[in-house]
């Protein structure tokens, strides 16, 4: 009899990858019977689901809801939204926190989290700031308290963020035509950890569902690659045609990026990009966990070059 997995965000990019992924699965789809989780069942994209999973309403704000989206489940994929309300780090946590609480609550076996890294103690309390990291790591360090079986999926940077977050692709250079800059405050050779979140984060997670017991307490990392950042201005380059350069800048010249977005932007990425620098993704192991991560994902992974192929990256002039 196939195991109930129960997955939020489903019509976001993780949660629609795992789905995705368990559906294309010949072993992962006979075992798991998906249940999708959304706050609004009536939307586009869950009538679009609809035709293929279960879909149910899970409302953070209604418990009632989530108690009955997760009757049943066996397996529970867990992932939050980050906030960037001035309590959005507590407001996070508290999210994973009651999912995590009403899947124990209602029998659930097993708990899947998207995690990530903790920066604060990754540099040993120099960079405190990167809320939506540290809201995911304490979640984690929560669910692993519980009476339950769990495993965390740790994901590198999206590869579609070049294009989600326009304030951190490359800007056109005044007074020459054909130039754009990449900037940040660290040096060229600063390892950047990139994948396709919507091709392939079901792929590493897949792997937990495929082998739950091994992988228990165990953390993926994923990442096709560790792209040092000048090579992806200049992957960039050659997929748009245009002259695109990295340099490095001031933290302050950074800073100037996020004029018109909420305050508190400027100290995420500020502690985000030092730490990264001086520390990396995950620490002083990273390359060492993107290979371990690489083998154990289910399918071949997008490159940056074949991601730009698919999803042509549009320079702002």
């Amino acid at each position: 009899m196939s195991k109930i997995l129960a997955v939020f965000g489903a019509t976001g990019q993780q949660g629609a990858s795992v789905i995705n992924h368990v559906l294309s699965d010949p072993e992962l789809s006979k075992q798991y019977k998906i249940r999708a989780i959304t706050r609004d069942v009536n939307s586009a994209k869950a009538k679009q689901l609809s035709a293929k999973v279960e879909v149910v309403r899970g409302d953070m704000e209604d418990r009632a809801s989530l108690e009955a989206a997760l009757t049943g489940a066996h397996t529970v994929f867990i992932m939050t939204v980050p906030s960037f309300a001035p309590s959005g780090t507590e407001v996070e946590y508290e999210q994973a926190k009651t999912m995590a609480d009403v899947a124990v609550d209602k029998g659930a076996q097993y708990i899947i989290l998207s995690t990530l890294p903790s920066p604060s103690q990754i540099s040993g309390g120099k960079y405190t700031r990167v809320g939506p990291f540290e809201s995911k790591a304490r979640a984690e360090r929560y669910i692993r308290g519980l009476p339950v079986k769990s495993a965390f999926f740790s994901g590198g940077y999206f590869m579609s963020n070049w294009a989600l977050q326009p304030f951190l692709g490359p800007k056109k250079v005044e007074g020459e035509e054909e130039t754009w800059v990449i900037g940040r405050p660290f040096p060229g050779s600063t390892l950047m950890p990139y994948f396709d979140v919507d091709a392939d984060a079901g792929k590493f997670v897949g792997a937990i569902l495929a082998e739950p017991d091994r992988l228990e307490g165990k953390v993926i990392c994923a990442a096709q690659a560790l792209y040092p950042i000048e090579e992806c201005a200049a992957i960039i380059s050659r997929a748009t045609g245009k002259n695109v350069i990295f340099k490095q800048i001031s933290i302050e010249e950074a800073k100037k990026a996020f004029a018109g977005l909420p305050p508190v932007f400027e100290d995420i990425f500020a502690d985000a990009f030092q730490c990264q620098a001086e520390f990396g993704y995950w620490g002083p192991e990273s390359a060492k966990l993107v290979e371990e991560g690489k083998k154990l994902a289910r399918g071949r992974l997008t490159t940056l070059e074949e991601f730009f192929q698919k999803h042509p990256l549009a320079l702002q002039e």
